[in-house]
This record gives C-alpha cells, structure tokens and sequence, in this order.
C-alpha cells in the first residue's frame, strides 16, 4: 500500500519544534558524557535530563534581543532547568549542536526519502511486469526506430530507479557525521569522548577531523545526491508528457472525476502533475549549486552557508519527497493505451523493418552493405513520400525479389525478431 503525501510528515522534520528537540537531544546527551567524565555532578544531570525543555515562542522573544539563536536557545532552556543549567553547552560552541543536530535531520529526511524510492521502484517493477510484452515503438530523435515493449521502458528505469536509492543511501552515509570540537576543531574545552557520545546516542559517526563546523562538502553531497535524482524525475515526467500528446497518446497520467483541464477549453486532459515533476526538479539544481558554492568557507569557518542551508536543505528533502509521492501516484494510476501504441507502430507503413532488410540482403544473400543499402533506401524513402505499404514496395522492386521471396520478406516484419531477448533482459532483475 502506497502511502498518499501529506505535507506533514517531512515538514514536521524541518519544524522549529523538532530542530529545538534535536538541539536539546545534543546538550542533553552531551551533559551525560561530561557526567561521566565527572564534569557535571550526577544530582545536576538528573535535574537537566527531567526537567529540560523550551518553548518556540519564548526562544523567539529572547533572539529577538540577543540576535543569537544558540544564546537564545540555552537562555530559554536554563528557564525551565534552573541552577543546573549552567553546565549545560559547557565547553562547546554554537555550530557543535547546530551542525551535529542539522546532520541528524539530514539523515533522518535522507532516509525517508530512501524509503520513497523504494515505494517507487515497487510500482514501476508491477508496471514492468504488467506490460513486459505490450509492443510499442522505439524512438530515438523523436523518430521512430524499431519495436520495444512498454515493460522494457519501466524496467529501465527501475535500474535509473535503483541507482538512485543507492546514491541516496550514501548521501546519507557522508552526512551522518557529528563533531563536539569545539571553537576550532581542537577539543581544547571539551574531551573527544564527549563526541563520541553524543554521536553514538544520535546514530551518528564522529567527524575523524573537524574545524568549528563540518565540512560543507558532506552538504554539497547531499544536495548533489537529491538534485540527480530529482533530475531523473524529470527524465520520467517528461518522457510521460511526451508519450501523452494527442498525436501519440498512449499513455495518460491520472485524470479525475471532477478535475478541469482549461478554463477555456473543457476538453482538456493536460499532464498538469508530469511538468510539476519537471519544474521543481530545476529547483533543487540550483539549490545543489548554492550548495556546492557553500564549500569555501574562510579559515576554521565563516558564516555565510548558514542563511543558505537554512532554506536549501529543508525545501529540497521536503520538494523531492513530494516529487516522489506525486510520481508514484503517477505511475500507480498510469492509463496505457495498448492498442495506441500498435496504431502508432503501423503508422509509417512498415518502415520500422527496414534494418532487418537490410541485414537479410547482407547476411544472408551476399550484398555488400553499400549496394543493400541502397536498395532498402529507396523503397523506405518511396513509403515516406506516399504512404505506401514498405512490403509492397520492396515486392515490386526486382533488385529486391530476386534476392527475397514473399515468404521471407513477410517474415521479415514479424515483431517477435525485435522481442526475442526480452525475457532474458527481465532474468537479470529477478522476474
């Protein structure tokens, strides 16, 4: 069963009451290990982890004031904790909770959309199966080639499909790093095995180096991972839209009892949600840019990624997520014209064949490839000027006659040359 998209469910990730949440899991589990460490006495721990918490509103009166997001976080969290508060954040500084709990969400958002991925390579394997030997035409420049099956077109991308959750999966793999370092990367103030903690509880791996930030290709990698995938997203939606146009139409995406296509023209069925797919991918491209422009950051650290990831990294998990569940719905509700797809194959007279023709008269009868050539071009060339039958040219041609017989000819245009393979194509994926 295919869960429907609701906003929430990623968007809760990203809300300031979870970011606060994951910031206070840092300090808290960060005042375990100090605890440990004998830094903190165990009745300061014990008041800490009961009574700790905050408030979304009272941090944004105080940051208001402090201009300082992290001041105003810990100034509300002594609010509610008391005396023992102040060996709460001892010994870090800002961007140890800020970039250890960001990576925490990444990899929570990362792996959720892991998941997605996997909810869409699951319809397109049905679809795949489901239409393994439904014929259509291949194309290439836009132009007819020769027969493929629909299936063929699933099962690619469910190895496109495949290579996404894997790229996903380690995107999510380099950002699941955290570092309590300190203000430059050199533990001065608070012991390695601090990190180490704080870490472990987090499902994290501690940063093997650091400088006061982790490093921003982790990000770009990150970002990088969800732009090429939404881009095969694009890829899908729009071969989809292709594949819909009046003069082809052989499939639709979903339309439903009581959707409008124009205002003006009650007519239309437009692949309103494909070109949603193809316009927000362009947004995490550029997002994958600023991104990759946050790598360079001055000395042990600078500010400037900070504005940037703050809206880059919640709208591009938050985008793909959705771009996901709308392509899945697609492809789950996907209309298929079968006998669409036949009329369109018949459409250029038989000129799909021509190449095995061509290979019968160099393969079979002698020819050179040039003098075959010639002899399949100008009756394929005849056909497309006026409609004629291909066969019927090529069986009033005495070039060709001579060399092929009726029988062969007709055998010739036999779509099962073209699909002879398919089944061993769909053994390498298990079906």
């Amino acid at each position: 069963m295919i869960e429907r998209y609701t906003l929430p469910e990623m968007k809760q990730i990203w809300s300031e009451e979870n970011k606060f949440r994951k910031w206070l899991d840092v300090e808290i589990y960060a005042c375990e290990a100090l605890a440990e460490l004998g830094q903190v006495p165990p009745e300061a721990l014990a008041q800490i982890k009961e009574k700790a918490d905050f408030d979304v509103r009272r941090i944004a009166e105080i940051e208001a004031v402090t201009n300082h997001d992290m001041i105003a976080f810990t100034t509300n969290v002594g609010e509610y904790v008391g005396e023992a508060a102040r060996y709460i954040h001892l010994g870090l500084t800002s961007s140890d909770v800020l970039d250890t709990a960001l990576s925490a969400l990444m990899k929570e958002a990362g792996e959720r959309l892991v998941t997605r991925l996997k909810q869409l390579r699951e319809v397109l394997l049905e679809k795949a199966e489901e239409h393994r030997h439904t014929v259509m035409i291949g194309r290439t420049h836009g132009i007819h080639a020769e027969p493929i099956t629909f299936g063929l077109k699933m099962l690619l991308w469910v190895d496109e499909t495949e290579r996404s959750i894997r790229r996903m999966k380690q995107a999510v793999e380099t950002v699941s790093v955290g570092k309590i370092s300190g203000a430059v990367g050199t533990y001065a103030n608070v012991d390695p095995g601090v990190e180490a903690h704080v870490c472990a509880r987090l499902g994290l791996k501690p940063a093997r180096v650091s400088t006061q930030v982790l490093q921003r290709d982790r990000h770009a990698e990150y970002l990088t991972a969800i732009a090429v995938i939404g881009s095969t997203l694009d890829k899908f939606a729009t071969e989809l839209r292709s594949l819909q146009r009046t003069d082809i139409l052989e499939v639709e995406e979903p339309f439903r009892k009581g959707q409008k296509g124009s205002s003006a023209m009650p007519h239309k069925r437009n692949p309103i949600t494909g070109e949603r797919i193809s316009g927000l991918a362009r947004l995490l491209r550029g997002n994958a840019l600023a991104a990759m422009e946050n790598v360079a950051l001055w000395n042990e650290r600078d500010i400037s990624h900070s504005s940037v990831e703050r809206v880059i990294v919640p709208d591009s998990t938050i985008i793909l997520d959705y771009m996901l569940a709308k392509l899945i719905d697609i492809i789950n509700n996907l209309q298929v014209y079968p006998e669409n797809m036949l009329r369109n194959i018949n459409r250029t007279h038989g000129l799909i064949f021509s190449q095995r023709v061509l290979l019968a008269l160099v393969e079979e009868k002698g020819f050179s490839r040039e003098r075959a050539y010639e002899l399949v071009q100008r009756n394929a060339m005849q056909s497309w000027r006026t409609g004629e039958s291909f066969r019927d040219l090529l069986l009033k041609d005495g070039d060709v006659t001579a060399q092929l017989s009726e029988e062969e000819v007709d055998e010739l245009f036999d779509f099962s040359y073209h699909l002879k393979h398919v089944d061993e194509i769909y053994k390498r994926f298990g079906l």
